[in-house]
């Protein structure tokens, strides 16, 4: 691994947000003047993207690398994720957590292609993503220095970062008053900071651009939209009945879940080092998707391994959130899950009401619901007779201690 002063040419992980904006000038002037290479990964951003080119080079980069990476990351990250069932903390949908890895992949690529002597992110030291960034990097690129701004210099607050942009002549399009920290792509947008780091604050939903992937619930429409989700083997393949791509699918669910106030989530959460934080996640369509799933799922799963896969989701949900995705675990469970989503085919209806997920029918071509079997009517196909010796042998080992205990009184 190079020394600091070996370093010449640096990859930056770079959003044109606050903090990366201010490292590109930083980087030259504590690493020699170096070339600093900027490359974003459009994991569904948007409108954030516009203009970044511009911004890098002006404020010292060589050249900047926009890199689309929607289509890997919804098929390689988001829908394994979605079929394991994962949820970190039973709300979060790791919407940040899965876009890394796939981010940082494609930046040791090109940092490898261009020859660079390190990879910087603009990564805090009390976050998770630069557990994420690092392990991905170390993952490919086992020997790549790695520069992370915020364990090396003297600024401590965004107030300081922002002193920083004014003072390089770094345009921002925030302001001190709307500085919330945030990320945002085709699965969801989180809020941080401000108001939001007292967990006893209400989130001001309906405060104008406070959310933008949706309504507040109690001003979506009062009439209920309904809407249909099929999947083939565990994978969102159509709505209402009109097949598309991946990434439209859940750019459709999105608007549909959006405009119904479907998606919110305030939570505390434990970060991976150590502490509680509070955020507000935004995920219309991601929401969605999970219910249908597991919706499908009660009628195509057998019971044993619907509830083994419940402990297998948790664990799912860990190495995602901690970053550990380039591992053999992960890429073990995947094949356990892929195995369970075999006959998980069919399609769910749901009923949207002003931030409510109402189920409103499924069918599968491979359900196990046996109506014969289940009804409360007349039936041939069940003796009910049977379940008194079931339940005598279920309840031996409850017997024979009771008879034990029974004995020594």
């Amino acid at each position: 691994m190079k020394t600091k002063n070996e370093i010449k040419k640096v990859a930056l992980a770079y959003s044109g947000g606050l903090d990366t904006s201010i490292i590109i000038p930083w980087l030259k002037e504590n690493y020699n003047n170096c070339e600093v290479i900027a490359i974003s990964g459009d994991v569904g951003q948007g409108t954030e993207l516009d203009g970044l080119e511009e911004k890098a080079i002006k404020t010292g980069a060589s050249k900047l690398y926009i890199e689309d990476l929607k289509k890997e990351f919804v098929e390689n990250y988001i829908y394994p994720t979605l079929k394991a069932g994962a949820i970190y903390e039973h709300d979060y949908l790791l919407g940040t957590s899965f876009a890394r890895p796939v981010i940082a992949k494609r930046i040791v690529e090109i940092a490898l292609a261009e020859g660079c002597d390190a990879i910087a992110h603009g990564c805090t030291g009390k976050g998770n993503d630069q557990v994420r960034f690092e392990l991905t990097i170390k993952a490919f690129a086992p020997d790549m220095a790695i520069i992370a701004p915020w364990r090396e210099w003297k600024i401590k607050s965004r107030d300081e970062e922002i002193d920083y942009a004014e003072a390089h002549n770094i345009p921002l399009k925030i302001n001190r008053e709307t500085n919330y920290s945030k990320d945002k792509n085709l699965w969801h947008l989180s809020h941080e900071g401000l108001d939001l780091e007292d967990p006893a604050n209400e989130p001001a939903y309906r405060k104008p651009g406070f959310l933008e992937l949706g309504v507040a619930p109690e001003d979506a429409p009062d009439k209920p939209t309904y809407v249909s989700i099929d999947f083939e083997k565990g994978i969102p393949v159509a709505v209402d009945g009109k097949k598309s791509g991946s990434v439209e699918i859940i750019s459709t669910l999105n608007k549909i879940g959006g405009a119904n106030g479907v998606g919110l989530a305030d939570l505390v959460e434990n970060r991976l080092v150590g502490m509680k934080s509070r955020g507000i996640y935004e995920t219309p369509g991601g929401t969605i998707l999970y219910h249908a799933h597991k919706v499908l799922e009660t009628i195509t799963l057998d019971r044993e391994t619907q509830h083994y896969k419940q402990q297998i989701s948790l664990k799912y949900a860990d190495l995602v959130y901690f970053g550990q995705w380039f591992t053999p675990l992960r890429e073990a469970l995947d094949a356990f899950v892929d195995s369970t989503q075999q006959t998980v085919t069919g399609s769910v209806k749901l009923k949207l009401y002003k931030g409510n997920i109402i189920n409103a029918g499924v069918t599968s071509p491979y359900s196990l619901y046996d109506e014969a079997i289940a009804t409360f009517g007349e039936d041939d196909v069940y003796d009910q007779n049977d379940s008194k010796g079931f339940i005598n042998l279920f309840g031996l080992p409850l017997s024979v201690k009771a008879r034990m205990n029974n004995k020594k009184q």
